[in-house]
């Protein structure tokens, strides 16, 4: 038998700790909770995205009784970047979430659709996109979002 171990890398901050750019980013997307349409789970996402020339894309999460029809923030903001600039990499996404009157301490991170859609575009302009996930007690930076989706599916998996 053999093993592969898998580790991801997550700087920890304090949000007074980021680059001024990074604390608009993360500002951004909590403004976005406030725009969420979740009257089911209660539960508001808000996901800021800056390109790399330097326009910001936000989104939040929007809900549907018919569960699988809503979308997440991140997927909202990310569609909403590319079809605006589609020859534009991705440099930045800040994403936050609010709940029961508060954001959360423990910061959130995206879904495996999300965690998908996210990696299509870092391959898409084979550029790594920073992640900043914001929690009330701390701030998680990735440096890319393979490090949130080892193992991943990608386009070099057709070819096998």
């Amino acid at each position: 038998m053999k093993q592969k171990i898998i580790e991801t890398k997550i700087s920890i901050y304090n949000f007074d700790e980021l680059s001024t750019e990074y604390q608009i980013l993360i500002n951004k997307s909590k403004e976005q909770v406030l725009k969420a349409y979740a009257p089911y789970s209660l539960f508001h996402v808000g996901a800021a995205i800056e390109l790399d020339n330097g326009e910001i894309f936000c989104g939040s999460n929007q809900e549907n009784s018919a569960y699988p029809s809503g979308l997440c923030a991140e997927r909202v903001a990310m569609f909403y970047a590319n079809a605006q600039f589609p020859e534009i990499a991705v440099r930045t996404i800040a994403i936050s979430a609010y709940t029961n009157g508060n954001f959360l301490a423990e910061p959130i991170t995206p879904c495996g659709a999300c965690r998908q859609v996210l990696l299509e575009t870092e391959m898409r302009f084979e550029k790594n996109i920073t992640v900043l996930l914001y929690g009330t007690e701390k701030v998680y930076l990735i440096e890319n979002i393979k490090q949130l989706l080892p193992l991943c599916f990608e386009k070099s998996s057709l070819n096998n």
